[in-house]
C-alpha cells in the first residue's frame, strides 16, 4: 500500500489522465463486456406438444443451449404421438466460428490493453525511449481497429442466425407430431437474448475505442514529429526568402537607380546640341 502511495505521489498515475492511456483503461474495461457477455452465455426455450392422445402428450419439452453455438449438437426427446415412441432431434446450425472470433479477438483485446496500460504507467520513459514503443503500438492498435470491426459484423450476423435458430416456432417446425393439424404445439418460452446483444454493442464499442485511440497513438511516434518539424522548416524556409528579397532591399534609397544621377541629371548631348543650331546658319550665310 505503501508503494502504491508512493507512486501515486510521484505522479506516476498522472498518465491515465491522459487520453493516450483513458482510452486504454476504457478499451480494457469494454473487452471484459465483450467477450463476458458473449462466453458465458447459456439460454434454453421450452415447447410443449399436445398430442390428441393425452396420455402421449408432452408439455415440458426443455431445450438448452450455450456458447460457442455448435447448435447442431444439441439433442432433445420430442414425442411422435403415436404410441409411446419418441424422436430425438436437433438444433439446426453451427455458429461457433463467428463467436468464438469475437471472443477471442475480446480476449487478446483485454489483454494487450492491460499490457499497454502498465507500461503508460510504469515505463513510461522507456516507451518514449526511442520510437520503437510508439510504433509498434500504433500498428497493433490499426490492427485491432480492424479485427474489432470484421469480428463484431461477423457475430452480429452470426447472432441473428442464432437467433432464428432456436426460435420456438422454427424449432416446432422440425417435429413430426406438429405437421399433424389434430396435435397442439405452442412454444411456452423463447430464450433470452439481451446479454448477446449487449455483446454486439460492446464490440462495435470496442472498435468505436481503438480507431478513435489511433491518432494519440500515431502522435507518439516519429512520424507525427517528423511532419510537424517539416512543417516548421518551410514555414522558416519561406519567412527568410520574404526577409532577404528584394522588398527588403533599399533599391529605391540612395543607391537604387531612381535615385542615381542620370543621363537627365547631366549635361547630355542634346543639351549640347545648340552649337549645331548656331553654326548651321553661320555657315548658310558665308556660302551665300
Amino acid at each position: 500500500m505503501e508503494a502504491v502511495d508512493q507512486l501515486a505521489s510521484a505522479g506516476t498515475f498522472r498518465v491515465v489522465k491522459e487520453p493516450l492511456a483513458f482510452l486504454r483503461v476504457l478499451e480494457w474495461l469494454f473487452a471484459i463486456f465483450a467477450f463476458a457477455t458473449c462466453g458465458g452465455y447459456s439460454g434454453e426455450l421450452h415447447l410443449s406438444v399436445d398430442c390428441a392422445n393425452k396420455s402421449e402428450s408432452d408439455l415440458n419439452i426443455d431445450i438448452a443451449f450455450a456458447y460457442p453455438f455448435r447448435l447442431h449438437q444439441v439433442n432433445f426427446d420430442a414425442p411422435t404421438c403415436e404410441g409411446k415412441r419418441r424422436e430425438k432431434l436437433s438444433l439446426i446450425g453451427d455458429f461457433s466460428s463467428s463467436a468464438e472470433f469475437f471472443v477471442t479477438i475480446a480476449v487478446f483485446a483485454f489483454l494487450y490493453s492491460l499490457a499497454a496500460t502498465v507500461v503508460y504507467i510504469f515505463f513510461q520513459n522507456k516507451y518514449r525511449e526511442n520510437n520503437r514503443g510508439p510504433l509498434i503500438d500504433f500498428i497493433v492498435t490499426v490492427v485491432f481497429s480492424f479485427l474489432w470491426l470484421v469480428s463484431s459484423s461477423a457475430w452480429a450476423k452470426g447472432l441473428s442466425d442464432v437467433k432464428i435458430a432456436t426460435d420456438p416456432e422454427e424449432v416446432l417446425l422440425l417435429m413430426s407430431a406438429c405437421k399433424q393439424q389434430s396435435n397442439k404445439c405452442l412454444p411456452v418460452r423463447s430464450p433470452v437474448m439481451s446479454s448477446l446483444n449487449t455483446s454486439v454493442v460492446f464490440g462495435f464499442l470496442n472498435f468505436i475505442l481503438w480507431a478513435g485511440n489511433i491518432w494519440f497513438v500515431f502522435k507518439e511516434t516519429g512520424w507525427h514529429s517528423s511532419g510537424q518539424r517539416h512543417a516548421q522548416d518551410t514555414m522558416e524556409k519561406q519567412s527568410s526568402s520574404y526577409n532577404q528579397g528584394g522588398y527588403n532591399q533599399d533599391s529605391y534609397g540612395p543607391a537604387g537607380g531612381y535615385n542615381q544621377p542620370g543621363s537627365y541629371g547631366q549635361v547630355g548631348e542634346y543639351g549640347q546640341s545648340q552649337s549645331y543650331g548656331q553654326s548651321g546658319p553661320t555657315s548658310f550665310a558665308n556660302q551665300i
